[in-house]
């Protein structure tokens, strides 16, 4: 119970620490301000991945009104088709 028996399951794979870059970040601009007055952060390359591969990509308006979009869309055109299906219009005047 709670061992690794060689299946692979349960053993978490941690990405290594020095794949992540600080030069060419905004990072740089920090580590520069900081070694003018003889300080570094320790802490800097833990916080470069947000600049790196698929984070790097600003967020646009098109992204957040349009994500799910097509499956929302879909979704309202079958509760249409339920509700026009199980509560038909009446036929006839305003009474």
């Amino acid at each position: 119970m709670g061992h690794d028996h060689g299946h692979g399951h349960g053993k978490m794979v941690l990405p290594d620490y020095k794949q992540w870059k600080i030069e060419g970040t905004p990072l740089e601009f920090t580590k520069e301000r900081l070694a003018r007055r003889g300080l570094r952060d320790p802490w800097a390359r833990n916080e470069a991945w947000r600049y790196m591969g698929a984070f790097s990509n600003p967020v646009t308006i098109k992204d957040v009104f349009f994500r799910g979009f097509k499956w929302g869309f879909a979704a309202f055109v079958v509760a249409l088709g339920v509700e026009y299906v199980l509560f038909p219009p009446k036929k006839g005047g305003h009474h």
